[in-house]
């Protein structure tokens, strides 16, 4: 299929509520926890499930005082779930892991540490923008 373009259809799912991920930007906090998945639209009794590129709710576990507790708003950017592209390819990472966001996908942190799947760096522009490396 020539003009392949965004996500693919199918997206594997690989974190759900309560998964904790890690932090890769410099808003002070370190690991979070997934509350919910606004827009997931699933079965009677099921978790929801998001993947990269999703936005979450989150609620912060670790990190600066003033960060922990509080209810904010992440974009998956990296997932241990091998998740398969367009080309065939598929791909996995080592750990899970999130930056956080305001609920219009805009980065709060100015800098982000390590790799960001090319799913999210292409639905999410600021964060393309503020990642060293895209793979």
């Amino acid at each position: 299929m020539i003009g392949l373009k965004g996500i693919a259809g199918r997206q594997m799912r690989g974190i759900q509520t309560g998964t904790e991920l890690d932090v890769i930007d410099n808003t002070g906090a370190k690991k979070v926890s997934v509350i919910a998945v606004p827009g997931y639209h699933g079965v009677s009794r099921r978790y929801p499930k998001a993947g990269i590129g999703d936005i979450i709710i989150v609620s912060v576990k670790k990190g600066s005082p003033e960060m922990r507790r509080q209810v904010v708003h992440a974009v998956i950017v990296r997932q241990k779930r091998p998740f398969r592209r367009p080309d065939g390819t598929m791909v996995a990472f080592e750990d899970n892991a999130a930056v956080i966001t305001t609920e219009t996908g805009e980065t709060k942190g100015t800098d982000i540490k390590g790799p960001v799947a090319r799913e999210a760096a292409e639905r999410w522009p600021r964060i393309a923008a503020t990642a060293s490396m895209i793979i």
